[in-house]
C-alpha cells in the first residue's frame, strides 16, 4: 500500500491524478443525477458548439463517441499507465539523470498508450451511437406552411411550418405570384441563403395528404 501511494503521488502519475479524481467525481454526480451525459445540469440545455474537443477527438480518430466517454478513458488509462510504470522505475532503483529521462519516457509512453487503448476500446463502442446530423434551413425545403401574415409578396411574408420533433417554426418567405394570404397553404421550394428568406409557392394540401401540415 505504502509502495503505491508513493507511486501514485510521483511523477508522471500525479500529472494525472488530479484529472482521474476529476473524472470520478463527474461520473458520481452523473450516477446520482446532478449532471446529463453532457455534463450539463438537468432541464438546461447548452446552446454552445463543443467544436473544440470534439474536432480534437475526431482528429485524434476517437470520434463519433461522446467526449465525456473518450476523455474519461484517455485520463483513466493514462493514470494506470504511468503508475504501473512509475512502480517499476521505483523498483529499478535508478537515480539522478537517468531517472529523470526514464520518467519522461514513462509520461510519453502513457501518453501514447492510452491513446492506443482508447482507440480500440471506442471502436466497438461506435455502433451505439447514431451520428445526427445538426439541423438545417434546407430541411424545410419540400415541407408545406401556412402563410401568417395578410400577404406574401417579393419583399415580405412569413409562415409557419411544422418541424421534425412536432415543433412549429416561423419562417421569412417570399413569392412572386399572388394570391397568399394569411391562412393559405404554400410549398416550400427553395432557401435564398443572400437574403435568408424562404420562396414558397400557393399548394392545395388536400392534393399531397402526405405531406406534413399544420
Amino acid at each position: 500500500m505504502q509502495e503505491f501511494l508513493a507511486a501514485a503521488l510521483g511523477f508522471p502519475a500525479a500529472l494525472f491524478g488530479f484529472a482521474l479524481l476529476v473524472v470520478i467525481g463527474y461520473w458520481l454526480l452523473a450516477l446520482f443525477g446532478a449532471v446529463d451525459a453532457d455534463g450539463h445540469a438537468p432541464d438546461t440545455h447548452d446552446t454552445s458548439e463543443h467544436g473544440g474537443l470534439s474536432g480534437l477527438t475526431a482528429g485524434a480518430g476517437l470520434g463519433r463517441v461522446p467526449v465525456v466517454a473518450v476523455l474519461s478513458l484517455l485520463i483513466a488509462l493514462a493514470w494506470f499507465l504511468s503508475l504501473a510504470g512509475t512502480v517499476a522505475l521505483r523498483r529499478a532503483d535508478v537515480a539522478g539523470l537517468t531517472r529523470a529521462l526514464l520518467a519522461g519516457g514513462i509520461l510519453a509512453g502513457a501518453l501514447v498508450g492510452s491513446w492506443a487503448c482508447t482507440w480500440l476500446l471506442v471502436r466497438p463502442l461506435r455502433r451505439f451511437f447514431r451520428d445526427e446530423r445538426p439541423p438545417s434551413r434546407l430541411d424545410f425545403i419540400g415541407r408545406v406552411c401556412v402563410i401568417r401574415t395578410g400577404r406574401v409578396g417579393a419583399d415580405f411574408g412569413q409562415a409557419e411550418v411544422v418541424s421534425d420533433d412536432g415543433s412549429t417554426a416561423i419562417l421569412q418567405v417570399r413569392s412572386d405570384e399572388s394570391g397568399l394570404t394569411a391562412g393559405s397553404t404554400a410549398l416550400i421550394f427553395d432557401y435564398d441563403t443572400d437574403g435568408e428568406f424562404f420562396r414558397v409557392a400557393p399548394f392545395d394540401a388536400a392534393l399531397d395528404p402526405g405531406l406534413p401540415t399544420l
